[in-house]
Order: structure tokens, then sequence, then C-alpha cells
């Protein structure tokens, strides 16, 4: 069974053992331990694969025998140690602790407490999740690494090359890209210059470096396998470098650079049917990375720019009566008064199929597209209107989330603010309107809605944001029978 797994440390629980193509377990695998060290190997055997390393690294880099000569008694072969030597410094293996309050069922039960005496109090479990991170500053002491490997930690121990262990403070986190920012103490450290990953090719070698299974640095090579992979469920904005470099469990956050030593990813993500690798592995591209690093020191968080647009995939229906060659594109299904789309002139029907040099595939591939652009950033859409292709141009606004009294719609809905779930939510493939505060002493409360409820229907017809919400409350003069999602269960609200 196949799944995406982000690969946080061994110590990392799974979350969902039955976890489908769409599900994105923390992974947690024994080790196979088999003899593959310089001692199991017989030395004939040792000199013949020494042998073959040199014709085939003889081929690859293009030199001469008389470089590079088939024996290897006595003659330096090519090597990537000089360069590992180098960089290794500058990975780091992170260590974080979360303390998660747990209650003891006997503790709570009114008749242990009698007879035994036990207190009614809470207990701590400590949760552990290894990981890994790059110095991309040393005279500030700033290391990148994955939102998950430290997401919510009390403690955030890293280990430097060296043995140094040094305490890390947060210094902010963009979970939406995976990347988050820490600090340790400035002494004496090594840092990865950042190469330009826009400039990465399909074929460019690359290395890994990281802490995987707690087992301490590591260091693997292989491929860029393909560039701006998406379309990835549950894994955020995505742009991926693809890599068969081997990456597992506790390479989270670590470095991918190439043969010049240069910082061109952070590892995040693989794709494995049994938890370890398969030759498919994700990096977050440094300029991705740098560009949420940048924003948060100056912001404390990331600002994405958004155009302010409502759309839906196009089908093999849709595809021919809107002028399109096949089912590509999102078609506009509602345009945000005073949004960049609206500036640009975009109207509900068009069709955009693509976003600057992107093109646009579906739905998620233009929320996906947009998240990965900053606020006031010039965009160019293609767009195809009445069966003919146009390009407009507007500049990317910050998002505003709109917010609404309940009551203000139906008396059944007092006490309640309702809002657009926003891009975020909507990243994740997710509709309807969002209950963002509750009066408790409120009607709507009283008819059992709870704060954090997802509004998926009214009377069991979808709505997909607010404003279809306001248009089926209004046109509904009877019962009022609203869907509700909470956490992973759905229901229905009859509202009186």
């Amino acid at each position: 069974m196949h799944r995406f797994c982000l690969i946080a440390g061994a110590a990392d629980p799974i979350l969902d053992p039955t976890t489908r193509l769409r599900d994105l377990p923390l992974m947690s695998k024994p080790i196979s331990t088999q003899p593959t060290g310089h001692a199991a190997v017989p030395a004939r055997m040792r000199r013949m694969g020494a042998q073959c390393l040199g014709l085939a690294l003889a081929v690859f880099a293009g030199a001469s025998q008389a470089d590079l000569p088939i024996s290897v008694d006595g003659q330096q072969l090519p090597t990537l140690a000089p360069m590992i030597e180098r960089i290794t410094p500058a990975v780091v293996n992170i260590n974080s602790r979360t303390r998660v309050k747990v209650r003891d069922p006997f503790a709570n039960d009114p008749f242990f407490q009698h007879f035994f005496g036990l207190p009614n109090m809470p207990r701590e479990r400590v949760q552990q999740s290894l990981g890994s991170g790059v110095i991309v500053d040393a005279a500030q002491g700033y290391v990148l690494t994955n939102n998950h490997v430290v997401d919510g930690a009390d403690d955030i121990a890293v280990t430097l090359s060296d043995g140094r262990t040094l305490k890390a403070s947060l210094v902010g986190t963009d979970p939406d890209s995976d990347v988050a920012l820490i600090r340790i103490p400035a002494e004496r450290l090594s840092a990865l210059p950042l190469a330009d990953s826009n400039q990465l090719r399909v074929g460019d070698f690359v290395v890994a470096v990281g802490n995987p299974f707690g087992l301490g640095q590591t260091v693997t090579s292989g491929i860029v396998s393909a560039l701006g992979r998406s379309g990835l469920q549950g894994l955020g904005v995505q742009n991926f470098i693809q890599t068969d470099a081997s990456i597992n469990p506790g390479n989270s956050g670590g470095a991918l650079v190439n043969l010049r030593g240069e910082l061109i990813g952070i590892n995040t993500a693989i794709f494995s049917p049994s938890g370890g690798n398969v030759g498919i592995g994700f990096a977050i591209p440094s300029m991705l990375a740098a560009d949420v690093m940048r924003q948060l020191l100056k912001f404390g968080a990331v600002r994405r720019g958004t155009l302010g647009v409502d759309s839906q995939d196009v089908d093999e229906e849709l595809a021919p009566l809107l002028g399109l060659q096949s089912p590509r594109g999102a078609l506009v299904t509602q345009v945000t008064s005073g949004s960049a789309a609206a500036e640009a002139g975009l109207k509900t029907g068009d069709v955009i199929v693509a976003l600057n040099d992107k093109r646009i595939a579906s739905s998620a591939e233009l929320v996906n597209t947009e998240a990965l652009l900053p606020v006031g950033k010039q965009v160019f859409l293609g767009v195809v209107r009445n069966k003919k292709p146009l390009t407009l141009s507007t500049i990317l606004k910050p998002e505003e989330i709109r917010v609404v009294d309940g009551r203000d719609l139906d008396p059944r809905l007092q006490g309640a603010q309702l809002s657009d779930l926003g891009d975020k939510l909507r990243r994740k493939g997710l509709n309807g309107v969002l209950v963002s505060q509750l009066d408790q002493s409120g009607r709507a409360a009283r008819n059992g809605l709870a704060e954090g409820d997802l509004i998926a229907a009214v009377n069991q017809v979808n709505v997909r944001n607010l404003a279809e919400l306001e248009a089926r409350v209004q046109a509904t003069s009877g019962q009022l029978l609203l869907t509700i999602v909470r956490g992973r269960r759905a229901f229905y609200v009859l509202m009186e």
C-alpha cells in the first residue's frame, strides 16, 4: 500500500496504520541489521568492486585512461570526500521533546480515589522527534529544518558534527511550506551557502545529508529525478524537488546539496509502500526555504499573496463547452470584490490555464501556485473567455477573510461568527464555512453548533463559501438543516 510519509525520526508514532495515498503518517520502522561493512566482504571482492567503481566513474566523469587508470593500486580515484568533509559540519541532528499531559483513568475514578487515595492530577508523557537541520547563517546561528520536526516542541536540542549539543530557540514556523527556523548559540559554526534551486535540471547529481533512524550523520547520493512536483495531497504548499538519493525517517530537515556543496533543498518527505526508502524522496527548494526564512525574520510569519477567486476543476464534459481541447484549467466560480482578480478584470466563467509561466491543470494547482508567490508580486494570468484566449495582469494582495455575524443571516444562527475558510484550509481540499467564534449562551450553541465546526451544506445542498451559505439561507423559508463536519465526523444539526 503506497503512502506519502513525513520523514521525521524513528521515535515518532504511526498516526494511522491503515493510511491511504492521501494520508501522511510520521514513520516508525525497525532497522534491519545485516553485515554490510568493510570487514564482511572478502578482500578479492573488494578489489574487484574498486576496479568496477573506477570504470564507472571514468565513464561518468569523461576522464581519459591516462587521468583515471583502471588499476586502483597507487592511483587516486575521483571522490566526493573533500566536498562532504566541508559541508557536514553545517548539517546538524535535532532532538525535540514535547510534554503531553495524560490522565490516569484509575486516578479519575471516584472508587479508586476513595479507597486508594489516588490524586486527581494529570501526568506528563514526553514525546520525542528525531530529525535534521542545516546551518545557513553561522554568524547568527540560524538553522533551517522542517516544521514537523519541531512542531509543538517544548525543548529543542541540536547536536553538531563535532559532538557539541546546544539548546535551540524557535524563531518561527510556516506549517504550509513545512519550514521552520531555529537558532543556536553562534560559536564556531559552519554554514552552507545557498544555491539557486531554480537553475536545477533533471539529471543533476545531488547528495543528501541527515540523521536517518537516529543513527547519526549519514550521506547518500543520487540525481534530481523531477522538478516542480505538486498535487501530493496533505503536504501543504508544494514545489518539490524529487530525488532518488536515499532518504529515510530522521532525514527530515536535512540538506540536499549539489556537487559544489551548495544547499539546493531541505529534505522533507518520501513516497513509500513499506515505510522505507524506495528511491522517491522530496525536498523543499532552497529558494522557497530562503524566502520563508526572510519573512519569518522580518514579519514573524509568512505573508502569501492571493488572487481572491474560487474555482473548480474542468471535467471532460465542460472542456468543449468552454473552448478547451482537454479538461485542464481552473474554472472561476466566484471573484471576491476588491481582490487582485477583480482588479485584473477576471470574471465568473473564465478558465485560468496559466499563471505566469506555469500551466494550471486544476483548481488545487491554482491555489498551490499562488501560495508560492509573495504579497505584491505581479502576475500574468492566461485565461480562456468565451472560447478565446487572453492575458490579464494584476498584483497579488494579502488574503482578507470575510466574517459575518450569524444573526444577520438568520435568527437561528445567533451567537455564531461565520467566516470563509481561507487559502490555508482550501489548500487542504476543504470547502464550506467555518464557525470561527461561538457565544455559548447564544441560540446557535443551544442548537448544537461548536466553535471550529465546518458547515458543509444547507438543507443537503453543498456550500463552498460564505456567499453560497448566505444565498442558501436567504432562499430558505422553512427548516434550516445544516450538515456539519467536526473532526472526522459528519452529522446533521437542525436549527430551531
